[in-house]
Protein backbone atom coordinates (compact mmCIF):
# COMPACT_ATOMS: atom_id res chain seq x y z
CA UNK A 1 0.00 0.00 0.00
CA UNK A 2 2.85 2.37 0.79
CA UNK A 3 4.50 1.40 -2.49
CA UNK A 4 1.48 2.13 -4.68
CA UNK A 5 0.98 5.45 -2.90
CA UNK A 6 4.60 6.49 -3.35
CA UNK A 7 4.76 6.00 -7.15
CA UNK A 8 2.27 7.72 -9.51
CA UNK A 9 0.95 4.60 -11.24
CA UNK A 10 -1.97 5.17 -13.60
CA UNK A 11 -2.90 1.61 -14.57
CA UNK A 12 -2.54 -1.83 -13.03
CA UNK A 13 -3.95 -5.34 -13.12
CA UNK A 14 -3.78 -8.43 -10.98
CA UNK A 15 -4.01 -11.86 -12.51
CA UNK A 16 -5.26 -15.26 -11.42
CA UNK A 17 -6.85 -18.36 -12.87
CA UNK A 18 -10.20 -20.00 -12.30
CA UNK A 19 -12.33 -18.07 -14.78
CA UNK A 20 -12.21 -16.18 -18.06
CA UNK A 21 -13.23 -12.58 -17.45
CA UNK A 22 -11.97 -9.10 -16.55
CA UNK A 23 -13.63 -7.61 -13.47
CA UNK A 24 -13.57 -3.93 -12.57
CA UNK A 25 -14.44 -1.87 -9.44
CA UNK A 26 -16.11 -1.60 -7.19
CA UNK A 27 -15.16 -4.89 -5.55
CA UNK A 28 -17.41 -4.32 -2.55
CA UNK A 29 -21.13 -3.95 -3.10
CA UNK A 30 -22.58 -0.87 -1.42
CA UNK A 31 -26.14 -1.72 -2.34
CA UNK A 32 -28.50 -1.64 0.67
CA UNK A 33 -30.22 -4.84 -0.46
CA UNK A 34 -27.12 -6.95 -0.04
CA UNK A 35 -24.20 -8.53 -1.86
CA UNK A 36 -23.70 -9.24 -5.54
CA UNK A 37 -25.41 -6.09 -6.73
CA UNK A 38 -24.05 -3.85 -9.48
CA UNK A 39 -21.88 -1.19 -7.85
CA UNK A 40 -20.18 1.16 -10.34
CA UNK A 41 -17.54 3.77 -9.60
CA UNK A 42 -17.93 7.35 -10.82
CA UNK A 43 -15.45 6.31 -13.54
CA UNK A 44 -17.51 3.34 -14.69
CA UNK A 45 -17.06 4.22 -18.38
CA UNK A 46 -13.30 4.34 -17.96
CA UNK A 47 -13.16 0.97 -16.22
CA UNK A 48 -15.40 -0.65 -18.82
CA UNK A 49 -13.13 0.72 -21.54
CA UNK A 50 -10.01 -0.64 -19.82
CA UNK A 51 -11.58 -4.04 -19.13
CA UNK A 52 -12.96 -4.33 -22.67
CA UNK A 53 -9.57 -3.46 -24.14
CA UNK A 54 -8.14 -6.59 -22.53
CA UNK A 55 -11.11 -8.85 -23.20
CA UNK A 56 -11.54 -7.84 -26.84
CA UNK A 57 -7.89 -8.56 -27.64
CA UNK A 58 -8.17 -12.06 -26.14
CA UNK A 59 -8.87 -14.97 -28.47
CA UNK A 60 -11.96 -16.19 -26.62
CA UNK A 61 -12.65 -14.04 -23.55
CA UNK A 62 -15.09 -11.65 -25.25
CA UNK A 63 -17.06 -14.52 -26.78
CA UNK A 64 -20.37 -14.65 -24.94
CA UNK A 65 -20.37 -18.43 -25.27
CA UNK A 66 -17.01 -18.73 -23.50
CA UNK A 67 -17.74 -20.02 -20.02
CA UNK A 68 -15.80 -21.99 -17.44
CA UNK A 69 -17.86 -25.00 -16.41
CA UNK A 70 -20.08 -24.02 -13.48
CA UNK A 71 -18.91 -20.39 -13.43
CA UNK A 72 -21.48 -17.95 -12.07
CA UNK A 73 -19.97 -15.09 -14.05
CA UNK A 74 -22.72 -13.06 -15.71
CA UNK A 75 -20.32 -11.21 -17.95
CA UNK A 76 -21.06 -9.17 -21.02
CA UNK A 77 -18.42 -9.86 -23.65
CA UNK A 78 -15.81 -10.84 -21.10
CA UNK A 79 -16.13 -8.03 -18.55
CA UNK A 80 -18.07 -7.81 -15.30
CA UNK A 81 -18.53 -5.48 -12.35
CA UNK A 82 -16.70 -7.18 -9.48
CA UNK A 83 -19.32 -6.39 -6.84
CA UNK A 84 -22.05 -7.83 -9.04
CA UNK A 85 -19.99 -10.97 -9.62
CA UNK A 86 -18.77 -11.69 -6.10
CA UNK A 87 -18.64 -8.88 -3.55
CA UNK A 88 -15.28 -8.59 -1.80
CA UNK A 89 -14.09 -6.30 0.99
CA UNK A 90 -10.52 -5.04 1.09
CA UNK A 91 -9.62 -5.60 -2.56
CA UNK A 92 -6.74 -3.80 -4.27
CA UNK A 93 -9.04 -2.51 -7.01
CA UNK A 94 -11.06 -0.47 -4.55
CA UNK A 95 -8.04 0.65 -2.54
CA UNK A 96 -6.18 1.87 -5.61
CA UNK A 97 -9.17 3.78 -6.91
CA UNK A 98 -10.10 5.39 -3.59
CA UNK A 99 -6.61 6.18 -2.29
CA UNK A 100 -4.41 6.67 -5.37
CA UNK A 101 -4.72 7.76 -9.01
CA UNK A 102 -4.26 4.19 -10.25
CA UNK A 103 -7.03 2.35 -12.09
CA UNK A 104 -6.83 -1.40 -11.48
CA UNK A 105 -8.76 -4.35 -12.90
CA UNK A 106 -8.59 -8.06 -12.13
CA UNK A 107 -7.97 -10.49 -14.97
CA UNK A 108 -9.02 -14.13 -14.69
CA UNK A 109 -6.77 -15.53 -17.39
CA UNK A 110 -8.12 -19.08 -17.72
CA UNK A 111 -10.54 -21.67 -16.39
CA UNK A 112 -7.89 -23.70 -14.57
CA UNK A 113 -6.87 -22.01 -11.33
CA UNK A 114 -3.66 -24.05 -11.12
CA UNK A 115 -2.74 -24.97 -14.70
CA UNK A 116 -0.06 -27.62 -15.25
CA UNK A 117 3.31 -26.49 -16.53
CA UNK A 118 2.72 -27.83 -20.03
CA UNK A 119 -0.30 -25.51 -20.43
CA UNK A 120 1.51 -22.29 -19.53
CA UNK A 121 2.84 -21.60 -23.02
CA UNK A 122 -0.68 -21.79 -24.46
CA UNK A 123 -2.02 -19.55 -21.68
CA UNK A 124 0.66 -16.98 -22.51
CA UNK A 125 -0.26 -17.18 -26.20
CA UNK A 126 -3.92 -16.56 -25.40
CA UNK A 127 -3.19 -13.54 -23.20
CA UNK A 128 -0.12 -11.96 -24.80
CA UNK A 129 -1.91 -9.60 -27.19
CA UNK A 130 -4.42 -8.67 -24.48
CA UNK A 131 -1.64 -7.76 -22.08
CA UNK A 132 0.11 -5.60 -24.66
CA UNK A 133 -3.15 -3.84 -25.59
CA UNK A 134 -3.88 -3.29 -21.90
CA UNK A 135 -0.49 -1.68 -21.28
CA UNK A 136 -0.94 0.57 -24.31
CA UNK A 137 -4.01 2.15 -22.71
CA UNK A 138 -1.68 3.81 -20.21
CA UNK A 139 -0.57 6.05 -23.08
CA UNK A 140 -4.08 6.97 -24.18
CA UNK A 141 -6.03 9.92 -22.88
CA UNK A 142 -4.62 13.24 -21.78
CA UNK A 143 -1.51 13.79 -19.73
CA UNK A 144 0.63 16.71 -18.72
CA UNK A 145 2.14 18.78 -15.93
CA UNK A 146 0.64 21.42 -13.69
CA UNK A 147 3.22 24.17 -13.25
CA UNK A 148 3.44 27.32 -11.19
CA UNK A 149 4.28 30.73 -12.62
CA UNK A 150 7.98 29.87 -12.45
CA UNK A 151 7.54 26.71 -14.47
CA UNK A 152 7.98 24.33 -11.54
CA UNK A 153 5.86 21.19 -11.38
CA UNK A 154 3.24 21.41 -8.63
CA UNK A 155 2.29 18.48 -6.44
CA UNK A 156 -1.13 18.20 -4.87
CA UNK A 157 -3.15 20.00 -7.55
CA UNK A 158 -6.68 18.62 -7.82
CA UNK A 159 -8.03 17.85 -11.27
CA UNK A 160 -11.74 17.21 -11.64
CA UNK A 161 -13.78 16.14 -14.64
CA UNK A 162 -17.25 17.58 -14.91
CA UNK A 163 -19.80 14.82 -14.48
CA UNK A 164 -17.40 12.49 -12.63
CA UNK A 165 -17.42 12.82 -8.85
CA UNK A 166 -13.89 11.60 -8.36
CA UNK A 167 -10.90 13.94 -8.49
CA UNK A 168 -7.29 13.02 -9.11
CA UNK A 169 -4.27 14.79 -7.65
CA UNK A 170 -0.99 15.51 -9.34
CA UNK A 171 2.41 14.15 -8.44
CA UNK A 172 4.91 15.69 -10.81
CA UNK A 173 2.39 15.17 -13.60
CA UNK A 174 -1.15 13.97 -14.20
CA UNK A 175 -2.90 11.48 -16.46
CA UNK A 176 -6.57 11.21 -17.43
CA UNK A 177 -7.68 7.97 -19.04
CA UNK A 178 -9.96 8.28 -22.07
CA UNK A 179 -13.68 8.12 -21.33
CA UNK A 180 -14.89 9.68 -24.55
CA UNK A 181 -13.33 10.50 -27.89
CA UNK A 182 -13.78 14.23 -27.44
CA UNK A 183 -12.53 16.16 -24.42
CA UNK A 184 -12.90 19.83 -23.63
CA UNK A 185 -10.48 21.31 -21.13
CA UNK A 186 -11.20 24.37 -19.11
CA UNK A 187 -8.87 25.98 -16.62
CA UNK A 188 -10.95 27.47 -13.87
CA UNK A 189 -9.58 30.60 -12.25
CA UNK A 190 -11.16 33.04 -9.88
CA UNK A 191 -12.95 35.72 -11.84
CA UNK A 192 -12.14 34.15 -15.20
CA UNK A 193 -14.32 32.54 -17.81
CA UNK A 194 -13.89 28.92 -18.80
CA UNK A 195 -12.42 28.57 -22.28
CA UNK A 196 -12.84 25.01 -23.64
CA UNK A 197 -10.07 23.51 -25.72
CA UNK A 198 -11.32 20.45 -27.65
CA UNK A 199 -8.96 17.47 -27.85
CA UNK A 200 -9.83 14.55 -30.10
CA UNK A 201 -6.87 12.23 -29.54
CA UNK A 202 -4.12 11.34 -27.11
CA UNK A 203 -2.57 14.65 -26.16
CA UNK A 204 -0.15 16.45 -23.90
CA UNK A 205 -1.76 19.32 -22.01
CA UNK A 206 0.19 21.38 -19.49
CA UNK A 207 -1.40 23.93 -17.17
CA UNK A 208 0.27 27.01 -15.70
CA UNK A 209 -1.20 28.30 -12.44
CA UNK A 210 -0.80 31.95 -11.57
CA UNK A 211 -0.53 33.12 -8.00
CA UNK A 212 -4.18 34.17 -7.65
CA UNK A 213 -5.32 30.81 -9.02
CA UNK A 214 -3.67 28.88 -6.21
CA UNK A 215 -6.37 29.88 -3.76
CA UNK A 216 -8.81 27.56 -5.48
CA UNK A 217 -9.63 24.09 -4.23
CA UNK A 218 -9.32 22.47 -0.83
CA UNK A 219 -6.53 23.39 1.54
CA UNK A 220 -5.39 26.07 -0.90
CA UNK A 221 -4.24 23.50 -3.43
CA UNK A 222 -4.64 24.55 -7.04
CA UNK A 223 -7.73 23.13 -8.67
CA UNK A 224 -8.23 22.44 -12.36
CA UNK A 225 -11.64 21.62 -13.78
CA UNK A 226 -11.93 19.51 -16.89
CA UNK A 227 -15.14 19.49 -18.89
CA UNK A 228 -15.93 16.36 -20.87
Amino acid sequence: MKWVRSIPFVLSANFHGGDLVVSYPYDLSKHPLGHEMFCPTPDDKVFKFIAATYANAHETMSNENARCGSSRTQSQKGIVNAAQWTSLAGGMQDFNYLHTNCFEVTVSVGCDRFPPEEDLAFAWHENQESLLSFMETAHRGIKGIVKDEKGNAMKGARISVRGIQHDITTGNNYHLSPTRVRHAFALAALGSSEVPNPINKTALKNFFMKGHERSMGKANYPHIKVEE
